[in-house]
């Protein structure tokens, strides 16, 4: 796995220099090619118009110096509560894609528009599509603040489409606001008259059941007529004759007023006392027995005095709660429908004020600026962008014209195709390192041997000559450099030569096959790293 993962590695470096050696060989194509790029981004600079920007700030929500008024939308949500219907809660959203629709500002358009036809300019495909692609329109993060910029290649009307674009958003919010107030005041009138009317038929309701029983409210606390049911005694049966209940009411009314509470407790103090002298068979125990059972019937059937029954001399205990009870409930009604016509009031005093103020909601925060230097065109960024493009096109030119010249760069390449050895690698660079390795070579070439240096392609005769004059000093044999195969064929053995880029590919297959056919001896090959001449 290790050897695998090696041979991967030592397979990339390998790949990669070669792309870097075939992009060093081919270094006039990159050069041609940044020229090429660097020429074509000037002449693209010069032929294009200069565009202007400028830009303005606007805020889309406005503030009291009180605090944050209330928007109408939210308004209206709470008067849609208080008339019991449900409504979502108001959420201000800012929608860039509407405020730049041609329903907020194809005025601005058109007024462009007429003053470029004025001038003379050509209009054709000149529309609002083509047009809004100058307008830019950006929220600022985390605010309610909107950036909005405009390009044009005339310098001179940029800040007056800024000052049309301005007016034309406060215009449309202020509409937005005059609508949304409006509509709240109608439906606050609509739900105050229909309060109004609920009102009144409650307080009807209650008057007219009060004035029935004779019994009193108090419709502002809510508290009712006073009554505590609980306490009415827990008699039961009718009431008594008439003659005892007029008896026991005349008399109550002498002890302690028109409180029948009272009275019973009086009497009760009066029996404890008469008891205490005679018997209960008394006429005067028996007359106060009969006035406190009498009382304690008024008590149920009046609610403690509170039922003025006209009409009829009694009524059961039973009926005496009822009736409390239904003019409480009324009560209820009536000071909850006054409680509701109250706030549907003060929701629609606070409209009209608000409608009064006429404040909008959308305030400038920065007056339209065109900025000093044209934003477009940036030769800085022209010129980096034509010389990249222009070193990539290079790039691709150079590796296209080394791949098509076929040549042989690559030692491996030879070492796979020649049908010999690889006997020493030479440097061009490094001419003085030579002696040692050819003068080992030489030291085994016998005297009585011929030995024909044969280069493989194109390789500098000064490199052939020194290696040839090193290899016979050391030797003392008959070493001679040999262009063509005929001639080195009449040598005894036959010393290969290659370099890189000294010979194609096909010329090379040719020659392997020509060397294998003439059946000389081929001692091996010498690489010599240097360039072609």
């Amino acid at each position: 796995m290790s050897t695998s993962l090696a041979q991967a590695r030592e397979a990339e470096e390998f790949t990669l220099q070669q792309l870097l050696a075939a992009l060093a060989r081919r270094w006039p194509w990159i050069l041609a090619g940044m020229a090429l790029g660097g020429l074509t981004a000037a002449w693209i600079t010069s032929r294009t118009k200069p565009t202007w920007e400028g830009s303005f700030e606007i805020v889309v929500a406005s503030h009291d110096k009180g605090g944050s008024t209330q928007s109408p939308s939210s308004m209206l949500n709470n008067l849609a509560a208080l008339g019991g219907n449900s409504a979502q809660e108001a959420e201000l959203e800012t929608n860039v894609k509407i405020l730049k629709s041609a329903s907020v500002l194809s005025a601005v358009f058109e007024e462009l528009r007429a003053k470029k036809a004025a001038r003379g300019e050509d209009m054709a495909g000149y529309n609002y599509k083509s047009w809004a692609r100058n307008l830019r329109i950006e929220v600022q993060k985390g605010t309610s603040v909107l950036l909005i910029s405009y390009r044009d290649t005339n310098q001179s009307q940029i800040l007056s489409v800024l000052h049309s674009l301005s007016d034309a958003y406060q215009n449309y919010s202020t509409r937005e606001r005059n609508e949304s107030l409006k509509s709240a005041i109608k439906y606050a009138e609509e739900q105050e008259r229909i309060y109004r009317e609920r009102s009144d038929s409650s307080f009807r309701a209650l008057h007219s059941f009060g004035l029935t029983y004779g019994l009193t409210s108090n419709v502002s606390g809510g508290a009712g007529a006073g009554v505590d049911i609980s306490k009415l005694l827990a008699s039961s049966g009718d009431l008594s004759s008439s003659t005892a209940f007029v008896e026991s009411s005349t008399s109550s009314t002498k002890r302690n007023g028109n409180d029948p509470l009272a009275q019973i407790a009086e009497i009760n103090q009066q029996l404890i006392r008469q008891q205490q002298t005679f018997t209960t068979n008394d006429p005067s125990v028996i007359a106060l027995k009969r006035e406190r059972d009498a009382l304690r019937r008024y008590m149920e059937s009046s609610a403690f005095g509170n039922i003025a029954y006209p009409g009829k001399r009694s009524i059961s205990k039973e009926q005496a709660q009822s009736i409390v009870i239904r003019h409480q409930e009324l009560e209820r009604k009536a000071n909850r429908d006054q409680s509701t016509l109250s706030s549907m009031e003060r929701a629609l005093l606070s409209l009209r004020l608000e409608q009064a103020r006429a404040s909008k909601p959308w305030k400038l925060i920065s007056t339209p600026t065109l900025l000093e230097r044209p934003v477009a065109p940036r030769q800085d960024r022209n010129l980096a962008i034509g010389l990249a493009s222009g070193i990539i096109a290079g790039c691709a030119a150079a590796l296209i014209a080394d791949k098509r010249s076929g040549r042989i760069f690559n030692k491996e390449e030879f070492k796979e195709l020649l049908p010999t050895q690889l006997l020493l690698q030479l440097s061009s660079n490094q001419a003085h390192t030579w002696n040692d390795g050819l003068r080992l070579l030489g030291l085994n070439i016998t005297q009585d041997v011929s030995i024909a240096v044969l280069p493989l392609g194109e390789v500098k005769g000064c490199h052939m000559n020194r290696i040839r004059d090193i290899l016979k000093q050391a030797s003392n044999a008959n070493i001679e450099i040999c262009s063509t195969i005929f001639e080195a064929k009449k040598f005894d053995k036959q010393l290969l030569l290659a370099s890189p880029g000294s010979i194609k590919k096909p010329h090379l297959d040719r020659l392997i096959q020509e060397l294998k056919l003439q059946q000389t001896p081929i001692l091996g090959w010498i690489w010599l790293d240097s360039k072609p001449h």
